[in-house]
C-alpha cells in the first residue's frame, strides 16, 4: 500500500502546468485572521452560511465564523489527531472522528464536553457520516470495518468488516439509506445502512481512493485518487442511477488528490466540482465536460486536505502548513479563484 501523504517540504513549483490560468495567492492581498488550529487542518464541514467546523492534528474541533474571522467555539476531548468532522447544516450538533479510535458528538452551544461518545473501533476512525435526519451515525476505520450507531444512546447498531477495506472516507446519499465509502484497497462501495450490507461495488480503480462526495440531488458521486507525477491523481464522476456508470474523469493534479466536492449552484451556467491536492492547488471543473475552468496554487500550504463550500461564491480549503484558506470564486471572463483570507 502506498502512503497517503507525501513529504510536505517537497518543492511543489516544478509541478505546475504551463498555460493554465493559475494565480498564486502570494500576489494577492490576503486578510490574516487568528488561526483556527496550531497544527495541520485535517477536515472541514459547513455548519451555516458563515460558520465552518474544522478538525486538526492538534486534537481540537473548532467552530469558526469565517466571514468575521472569529473562533466561536473550540472543543477538546480527543486524545489523538482529529481525522474527520461532519454535521447537518444549520443544526446544533457536530460530530468528530479521531485516530484515538473514537467518534464524539458535540453541542455547538455547550462547553461541557461531548454529548456522546462512540467507541468500539480497534484502530483510528477515518470515515464519518451522519444521516440526513440526524438519528444515525456511520463510521469507518482502518480496522477494515464500518459501524452504525444510534446517535442518542451511543449504541452500536451494526458492524461489518471486509478484508483490506481500510476506510478513507464516507458520505451519505441524500434522501437514501445509503452511504458511499472509499478505501485504500482502491474500491468504492455503496452500503445499505439498514442492514449494513454492500449493495454495489464500482470497478476497482488503479490507485488508493482518498475521498468522496455526493451531489445534492443524489444523482452523482465524485471520488478521487492518490498518485504522483500526474499518474493517478484524478477525480472521477459516477452516475448513481440504475446503471451506475463512470461519467468522466478530471485530470490535471500532479500529486495525490485529497478532496473532491460538488459546488452549490450559482452564477455559473454549468455545474461545477472542485478538487484539492498535495500539489498545493485547488481546481474548479465543469462537472459534465471535465474541463478545468479555474485553478489556484497556494504556495507553501503543503497538502490541501479538505474542501467545503456553503455558497456559490466562497470555498474553504484546509491545509497542512498554513491553516484554512478562504477562496473567492468569480465567473467573470471564465471562472477564477482568489484567496481573500486565511485563518
Amino acid at each position: 500500500m502506498g502512503k497517503l501523504q507525501s513529504k510536505q517540504k517537497r518543492n511543489i513549483s516544478r509541478y505546475r502546468i504551463d498555460g493554465l490560468a493559475d494565480h498564486s495567492s502570494s500576489t494577492q492581498s490576503v486578510q490574516q485572521y487568528s488561526p483556527a488550529h496550531n497544527d495541520a487542518v485535517t477536515s472541514l464541514t459547513s455548519l451555516t452560511s458563515e460558520q465552518c467546523v474544522s478538525g486538526g492534528k492538534d486534537k481540537t474541533v473548532v467552530i469558526y465564523n469565517w466571514k468575521s474571522g472569529v473562533v466561536q467555539q473550540k472543543f477538546l476531548g480527543h486524545e489523538r489527531d482529529v481525522t474527520k468532522v461532519t454535521c447537518i447544516f444549520q443544526s446544533n450538533r457536530i460530530f468528530s472522528a479521531s485516530r484515538d479510535k473514537t467518534a464524539l458528538m458535540w453541542d455547538v452551544k455547550s462547553k461541557a464536553g461531548p454529548l456522546q461518545e462512540f467507541t468500539g473501533h480497534e484502530l483510528g476512525v477515518t470515515g464519518l457520516a451522519v444521516s440526513p435526519g440526524g438519528f444515525k451515525l456511520c463510521t469507518g476505520s482502518r480496522d477494515n470495518s464500518l459501524r452504525t450507531w444510534d446517535v442518542q444512546t451511543g449504541i452500536c447498531l451494526q458492524k461489518s468488516s471486509i478484508s483490506r477495506n481500510l476506510v478513507t472516507h464516507i458520505c451519505w446519499i441524500p434522501t437514501e439509506s445509503l452511504v458511499i465509502q472509499t478505501s485504500e484497497d482502491k474500491m468504492i462501495r455503496i452500503w445499505d445502512v439498514r442492514e449494513l450490507q454492500v449493495t454495489h461495488t464500482f470497478p476497482m480503480k488503479q490507485y488508493i481512493q482518498t475521498h468522496c462526495d455526493t451531489s445534492p440531488d443524489g444523482r452523482y458521486c465524485i471520488t478521487c485518487s492518490n498518485g504522483f507525477g500526474g499518474e493517478g491523481c484524478e477525480a472521477t464522476l459516477w452516475d448513481l442511477r440504475q446503471a451506475k456508470l463512470k461519467v468522466c474523469e478530471y485530470k490535471g493534479h500532479l500529486q495525490s488528490t485529497a478532496a473532491c466536492i460538488f459546488l452549490p449552484s450559482g452564477t455559473s451556467s454549468f455545474p461545477l466540482v472542485a478538487t484539492s491536492a498535495h500539489d498545493c492547488t485547488v481546481r474548479i471543473w465543469n462537472r459534465d465536460t471535465a474541463v478545468c475552468v479555474g485553478s489556484l496554487c497556494l504556495d507553501g500550504a503543503g497538502t490541501l486536505t479538505s474542501l467545503v463550500s456553503s455558497d456559490a461564491a466562497s470555498l474553504l480549503c484546509g491545509s497542512f502548513n498554513t491553516g484554512i484558506h478562504c477562496l473567492q470564486l468569480t465567473h467573470w471572463n471564465g471562472c477564477s479563484l482568489r484567496e481573500v483570507a486565511r485563518f
